[in-house]
């Protein structure tokens, strides 16, 4: 193959064979819970599955697809670069799926880890330096370039986490605190942002938004709450007074960027979607129903009777972070490959979509209806078993619509 230019294409298709992977770690997570597998730790599958999901699929595929940007904007550069960081960037995913299945946070687990972040670090700063000869008047820069600061930041979590884990230190606060600092800047920094830089750029570039100006408003608003908002994710802990403001103020601040979205969405709806496939279409619409529940859930969250119920309780939390991974960011990357191959006739396959779509929306529902319990609702017989077949519907959905664009390996620089 040749690298003198990146092959969008090839790291799509990797992208979504790893998201195959993460589902079938995610269907043997479930099926330990139902049946006996004893020779599997439940707590090291689940933290190689996690990071996998984080490395190996959204964060390839958004490397990917900002490489692909540079491309339609056509910035001289030496693209083979990309091509080495994106091949350490799955190195280091695969040696964290397996050394955290095999030994937990260990030594080649936290090797594996700390590699991944010097990858993401190698990222930034070349692609910062070649975003700068960008010219796009969607705002779509500022998007990324916070994307980029976000995801440094998110990797003190990591490393604050790698450390606890490494010294034996068992406080939990502060392993939770490390844990949920690197989750947040994650899904609500990096992931959001740049999925937020791709969307505007593409709904510019094809004229459904005839001026920046929503585009500006909605960053200004995300960047300045993106910091405080993280006090939401830890208002269980014993926080001092004025953090517990902060995070009020960021709760109530949220409401100004549901208003922006809403608005944003206006103004799509108004100026067609004529040039969108349908199944981008409807995969878009759920991501922006996914986002809008999101928001809601944060503003409530500062309420301190609903706190207690959110971070208190597994399946709502499990629930929360699927809603962010799976219903706002995966939608929405679905949605924008299928739209970028469908430049090149051809598309993600339907009934995979479907497939994949019903079941994530079927876990959705039964892992609220598990969290109800904790406000004495009757529990849901057979959940677990129900979480299980859910979960393979999901992989099998995925396996569906990754097999649908495997083929035609000859066309390798359509995007």
């Amino acid at each position: 193959m040749e690298v003198s230019k990146f092959n969008t294409r090839h790291w799509i298709r990797i992208a979504l064979i790893n998201f195959c992977i993460v589902a079938l770690a995610g269907i043997t997570l479930r099926y330990k819970i139902n049946f006996p597998l004893p020779y599997l730790d439940q707590k090291y599958l689940l933290h190689g599955h996690s990071h996998f999901a984080f490395t190996g699929w959204v964060t390839l595929a958004l490397m990917a697809l900002m490489v692909n940007y540079l491309q339609e904007h056509r910035i001289s550069t030496t693209y083979k670069k990309y091509y080495w960081i994106l091949l350490a960037n799955c190195i280091t995913a695969y040696g964290m799926l397996i050394s955290f299945i095999l030994e937990g946070y260990a030594a080649f687990s936290i090797t594996f880890s700390t590699l991944s972040i010097f990858v993401s670090y190698f990222f930034i700063f070349h692609y910062w330096r070649d975003l700068n000869k960008v010219k796009d008047e969607s705002y779509a820069v500022s998007w990324f370039k916070a994307g980029l600061i976000i995801l440094g930041i998110s990797s003190l979590g990591a490393f604050s986490l790698a450390y606890l884990m490494a010294n034996h230190i068992r406080v939990q606060d502060y392993y939770f605190g490390a844990i949920y600092f690197f989750l947040h800047f994650q899904y609500n920094g990096w992931f959001l942002f740049v999925c937020f830089g791709l969307m505007f750029s593409y709904l510019y570039k094809k004229g459904f938004l005839l001026s920046p100006g929503i585009s500006k408003k909605l960053f200004l608003m995300m960047a300045i709450t993106v910091g405080p908002a993280y006090f939401l994710s830890i208002l269980w802990l014993k926080l001092p007074p004025v953090l517990h403001v902060i995070a009020d103020i960021a709760g109530v601040l949220q409401g100004l960027i549901l208003i922006y979205f809403i608005n944003l969405l206006r103004i799509v709806k108004k100026n067609g979607q004529t040039n969108l496939t349908s199944t981008t279409r409807n995969l878009w619409k759920l991501a922006s129903v996914a986002f809008i529940l999101k928001i809601v859930l944060q503003m409530l969250s500062i309420i301190p009777f609903l706190t207690h119920f959110a971070f208190g309780f597994r399946p709502i939390v499990i629930g929360y972070l699927h809603l962010s991974f799976l219903g706002i960011i995966s939608f929405f990357l679905l949605g924008y490959i299928n739209q970028l191959f469908s430049e090149s006739n051809r598309q993600i396959s339907k009934a995979g979509v479907f497939i994949f779509v019903a079941g994530v929306l079927v876990q959705e529902v039964i892992l609220m209806m598990q969290g109800l319990e904790a406000m004495n609702f009757e529990p849901l017989p057979k959940a677990n078993l129900i979480l299980f077949f859910t979960a393979i519907v999901i992989g099998l959905g995925l396996i569906w619509l990754t097999w649908s664009v495997l083929g035609d390996r000859t066309e390798v620089n359509k995007l």
